[in-house]
């Protein structure tokens, strides 16, 4: 009997060292999802799966829904933290009460968001713990910044349709992302009931969010049409949250990451080509911006992290063949010396009586 060629799907969410894949066709018994492990060439080849990734899928066991990931397609976009593969759109959920909106922590989601490439939409939730003036205080703010804002409440349903038409006129993957306690999961449920996501309060002592999301799943929008058997014209990934998202580890990438300041720049270069655009001399931007200090503060950071990453290769450099252990110095053994582990001595053992070739009969 030849065997089945791979089906294809999108991988929708990720737990331990499993997959869960959508796929485009319906297999026998009309089942869609599978519970997929992923070959080990994979890994070998140094190709990590990501949610939103579309791949194939062999060797599937129909009655259990079992199958491997043999392949992996092109990603269009990858989002790193959290890592989803082929986003289309990037939501950034922040909190304008409970807990209190960070600026400085919008800044550093945004930019991360910046990162893929994508439209970027800023969501300001819990918008009936505030006054209207806030509210507006706000998205205009961020209109200043470059960003759709918009404010929405799930308590009292504000803003929710506006936001479903919005995410439901383009197609793809929209990634829901924010700090722990924004409401991300709470937004989900009401974007689509049937769902039931675990949500949870904000801790009273820290003002922060609890972790009720541990894992990036997608889930189709409601009332959004399929694009295709088996796939859906909207994917809305739930994400964890977290509090501090990761800069980019190069003080010349940040800048494309501010659009209003690379809109300050279109109208003629700086001075200086190393310009750091902190109101130094023939700076273009000059400082009268909004997130100037913002800016400042990120970039600061970004050339702090840069400078001891270089003070860190020069030691290991100046060390030559020795390691750090506490507060000094050791050689490293010499491979020569290195006695094998007895796990690998079996190992070894096995594959030699396996290939030595058979006694010659008496």
């Amino acid at each position: 009997m030849p065997a089945e060629p791979p089906r294809h799907g999108r991988v929708v969410a990720l737990q331990a060292n499993f997959c869960a894949v959508e796929l485009d066709q319906p297999g026998p018994g009309d089942r869609r999802r599978l519970l997929c492990t992923r070959r080990t060439r994979l890994g070998k080849s140094g190709q990590q799966i990501c949610v939103g990734d579309r791949v194939g899928v062999d060797g599937i066991d129909w009655p259990s829904g079992r199958g491997a990931v043999v392949s992996l397609e092109p990603r269009s976009s990858l989002l790193q933290r959290p890592a989803v593969a082929n986003v289309s759109r990037v939501v950034v959920v922040a909190s304008l009460a409970e807990p209190a909106l960070d600026p400085l922590q919008l800044c550093r989601f945004l930019a991360t968001a910046e990162t893929t490439g994508q439209p970027v939409l800023a969501v300001f939730s819990k918008a009936d713990l505030v006054a209207d003036a806030e509210v507006e205080q706000w998205c205009r703010r961020l209109a200043g910044w470059g960003y759709e804002a918009r404010a929405i409440s799930t308590a009292s349903g504000r803003g929710l349709e506006e936001l479903r038409l919005s995410l439901a006129a383009a197609a793809g993957i929209a990634v829901l992302c924010g700090p722990s306690g924004v409401g991300k999961s709470s937004l989900l449920n009401a974007l689509c009931p049937e769902l039931g996501l675990r949500v949870a309060t904000v801790s009273g002592r820290l003002q922060r969010g609890r972790h009720t999301t541990r894992h990036v799943e997608l889930f189709p929008l409601a009332g959004s049409q399929p694009e295709r058997a088996g796939t859906a014209a909207v994917l809305l990934a739930d994400t964890p949250g977290f509090n501090r998202p990761e800069l980019p580890p190069d003080p010349a990438a940040l800048p494309a990451l501010f659009p209003e300041l690379q809109l300050l720049l279109s109208s003629g270069p700086c001075r200086f080509r190393n310009c750091r655009h902190q109101g130094d001399p023939g700076c273009a931007a000059g400082h009268d911006w909004d997130r100037f200090e913002l800016y400042g503060q990120c970039l600061r950071e970004v050339e702090e992290a840069a400078a001891a990453g270089q003070s860190r290769g020069r030691a290991r450099s100046a060390a030559g063949d020795l390691r750090r252990r506490g507060d000094r110095l050791e050689p490293l053994l010499d491979p020569r010396w290195r006695r094998p582990s007895r796990r690998s001595s079996r190992q070894q053992e096995s594959a030699d009586a396996e290939l030595s070739p058979p006694d010659p009969a008496g």
